[in-house]
């Protein structure tokens, strides 16, 4: 966890909080970062995707100033992070893979102490720690020590501290990892909050659902390249693969459609899927062409339908299809010195 002031004074570049440009980190041979280009409009979330060791914390590390690029250049709420990481500290905030609070400290007295180590008064960080412990509902526990809390807790804590300073631009490596799905509604929703307040967002996530639900665009990375980004729809048009849901008016009729439509030779009808539990015939569509073909056929043999639908591939389905990896939590493969 690192928690960073917001100064309202901080020069802004163009509409971006974040430009990135050729950024690179090596560990020996391994290429880590290989020239990423990267922006974050402000008021955003961006969702940094990829597999394991593709690049992620390490990027977040790089923009944080927890490491020095080898080469590139990054600006992030107006201030570049090699040259004046100082001034930079104190507009973002950072919460690693890990909570990384003060064990033996209690909650109130960890949020506490990150307030004053931020400038805040005494009467403004004990108010701040007040406001983020029962945002994370943590007010019951604020006055045990954090060793006693579940992971669940020290992370909702862990959260709660890198946002004391209402950082201009807070980077999340992975932060719900771990949590149970109520803690994790929580979680999203205070990060919905801070957004509507202005704040910017870079999130890394493997939780597809997680992604769909904050990023307002996305960004794919692999083995240290970015290998493609845009909007969740954007990228699923990408892909491709869309699939046509057909809702006959007789369930009974269902087997005989997927029938007809195999008959008809048309690319890809052949995997049209009959789906009992749901009443529906999936179809792959690979054109508006091939769509009008489908529905048409089946009006021409007398099939009366209650429902038409197209569907865009789930964003599991994209990330397997971009990076032919599979969307577990994992971390990016970081020496331990560098991790420390």
């Amino acid at each position: 966890m690192v928690g960073m002031t917001r100064n309202d004074k901080n020069p802004r570049n163009g509409t971006n909080a974040v430009e990135v440009r050729g950024l690179v980190k090596h560990y020996g041979s391994t290429k880590a970062l290989d020239g990423v280009d990267l922006d974050v409009r402000e008021g955003t979330v961006l969702g940094v995707l990829g597999p394991n060791g593709a690049g992620k914390t390490t990027l977040v590390r790089c923009l944080s100033t927890l490491i020095v690029p080898d080469a590139g250049h990054a600006v992030v709420a107006g201030y570049d992070v090699v040259k004046q990481p100082r001034q930079l500290r104190r507009t973002i905030g950072l919460t690693g893979q890990y909570a990384s609070v003060d064990e033996k400290l209690s909650g109130w007295e960890n949020l506490y102490m990150i307030g004053r180590l931020l400038d805040l008064s005494r009467k403004a960080a004990r108010a701040r720690a007040d406001e983020l412990l029962e945002r994370f509902s943590l007010t019951d526990a604020a006055r045990r020590a954090a060793m006693d809390y579940s992971g669940g807790m020290r992370r909702r804590l862990d959260l709660a501290a890198s946002m004391i300073g209402r950082p201009a631009v807070l980077y999340l490596d992975e932060p719900t990892t771990g949590l149970d799905p109520r803690t994790r509604n929580e979680v999203w929703d205070e990060v919905q909050r801070m957004v509507a307040e202005g704040a910017t967002v870079l999130l890394t996530t493997q939780y597809m659902e997680e992604a769909e639900q904050l990023a307002n665009e996305l960004t794919v990375i692999d083995r240290g390249r970015i290998i493609a980004n845009g909007g969740v729809d954007e990228l699923k048009a990408k892909v491709g693969g869309r699939t046509l849901h057909i809702r006959p008016s007789d369930p009974a009729q269902l087997p005989a459609m997927a029938q007809a439509l195999r008959e008809t030779g048309l690319d890809g009808v052949a995997g049209a899927q009959v789906v009992p539990d749901e009443g529906l015939l999936y179809v792959p569509i690979l054109s508006d062409e091939q769509l009008t073909a489908v529905i048409g056929l089946l009006g021409a043999r007398g099939y009366p339908l209650a429902h038409v639908a197209t569907a865009l591939p789930s964003l599991d389905e994209v990330f397997l299809a971009i990076t032919g990896e599979k969307s577990t939590s994992a971390t990016d493969t970081i020496p331990a010195e560098v991790a420390a």
